[in-house]
């Protein structure tokens, strides 16, 4: 088996099939897997799997283990020589996913490529980074992220002063469209569970860095990305009332102090 394709789901069925449709009508030319994961979402998406998607593994965890749990079952599970994580909200062109799979088969210094992401109406999405600053969260999901000098700051870490139309080695690269080899999780490492939503993306891509591999934006490869961004809040009291916003900047945290010692910013 080439390629594991991992799909964790947490109640958005609808998304499940649009992606696993996507996926079977792609042009692969090599044997994969397609490993669908929920997170006790009751939503019947695991009916809709033994009636249309029958030769689907699907995989009940029987509580929500939160994005990087979720998806070390899969990858647990796994096994393809390349595990490709894909959220539910992904749609793969025909390609897509074979041009990504071409490039990391004959780049052993690459431990993970992802493709360039597409907004419903076809434009650029932001998905891969230079590395945070203590206060860039902050900037990005709150009021502050206004003004003149936190804009700077959000500029340089959405890599703005590149048109994101040519491949890149780049710091690191959000965890919706990954493909990463099998040993290269064997050698780092899996997701860190600690991280229940958020940064579990960065400190993984942190770990793959350190061992030497290169991340990989593959602009040639497009998917579209149905995402909203959830935790961003246009008012500074975002932090407070909004609960994915509060995730974020505790996820930040556990980052910091995990990574404390390390002088990694």
């Amino acid at each position: 088996m080439e390629i594991s394709i991992v799909i964790l789901n947490y109640k958005m069925k609808g998304l499940v099939k649009n992606c696993l449709q996507a996926i079977f009508e792609s042009q692969i030319s090599v044997p994969y897997e397609i490993i669908v994961v929920d997170n006790d979402s009751h939503d019947g998406v695991e009916q809709l799997i033994k009636e249309k998607f029958p030769t689907v593994r699907f995989i009940q965890t029987g509580q929500n283990l939160g994005m990087g749990g979720g998806n070390n079952v899969g990858i647990k599970a796994a096994v393809g020589k390349f595990i490709l994580i894909m959220n539910p909200d992904i749609f793969v062109y025909p390609n897509s996913i074979q041009q990504m799979y071409d490039y990391i088969k004959a780049r052993s210094d690459v431990g993970l490529v992802a493709p360039r992401l597409l907004n419903p109406d076809k434009s650029l999405q932001y998905s891969c980074y230079r590395w945070y600053n203590y206060l860039t969260p902050l900037y990005r999901r709150t009021v502050l992220g206004k003004l003149k000098f936190a804009q700077k700051e959000v500029d340089r870490f959405l890599m703005t002063d590149w048109d994101h139309a040519t491949t890149r080695e780049v710091d690191w690269i959000q965890g919706s469209c990954w493909l990463v080899p099998k040993k290269v999780f064997d050698e780092v490492g899996v997701f860190d569970e600690k991280f229940f939503m958020y940064f579990e993306d960065t400190d993984l891509c942190r770990r793959i860095h350190n061992a030497k591999y290169k991340i990989m934006y593959l602009a040639q490869s497009e998917v579209l990305h149905l995402h909203r961004r959830q935790s961003a809040d246009s008012q500074f009291w975002g932090v407070v009332l909004n609960k994915l916003t509060r995730i974020h900047i505790v996820s930040w945290l556990r980052y910091l102090w995990k990574w404390r010692e390390k002088n990694v910013l």
